[in-house]
C-alpha cells in the first residue's frame, strides 16, 4: 500500500454534514479520522462494515403494523359475478367497506 495521501471529494445534504459532524466532535473524532475509518473497514472486512437495507414503503409499514396487531380474521366468499359476500350483521365494518369501499 502506498503510504501517499489523496483527497475524497463526495458532495453530501448540509444538514446530514452538521449533524455527523457533531456527534463525531462529541466522539472526539474529524471527519477526515471517521471516514479514513470508514474506509480502513471495508478494506478489513471486505465489504460494507453495515448491511444496507430497503426502506419499506408506507403501505408496506401500515400492512406490516396491521398484521402486527392480529385482527380477526375473516374467511371472506364471493358470488359468481364476484360481489364479495359478508353477514352485514356478524362483520358491519367489513360489509361497510365491501359496498362502500
Amino acid at each position: 500500500m502506498a503510504n501517499g495521501k489523496t483527497n475524497v471529494n463526495v458532495r453530501i445534504d448540509t444538514e446530514i454534514k452538521e449533524l455527523a459532524t457533531q456527534l463525531l466532535g462529541r466522539m472526539g473524532i474529524d471527519q477526515t479520522t471517521a471516514i479514513d475509518m470508514f474506509y480502513r473497514q471495508i478494506i478489513a472486512e471486505r465489504r460494507l462494515p453495515f448491511q444496507p437495507a430497503v426502506t419499506q414503503t408506507l403501505d408496506e409499514r401500515i400492512t406490516e403494523a396491521i398484521w402486527m396487531s392480529n385482527p380477526e380474521r375473516v374467511e371472506v366468499n364471493v358470488d359468481d359475478k364476484g360481489n364479495i359476500l359478508i353477514d352485514k350483521d356478524k362483520y358491519p365494518d367489513l360489509y361497510d367497506w365491501a359496498v362502500n369501499g
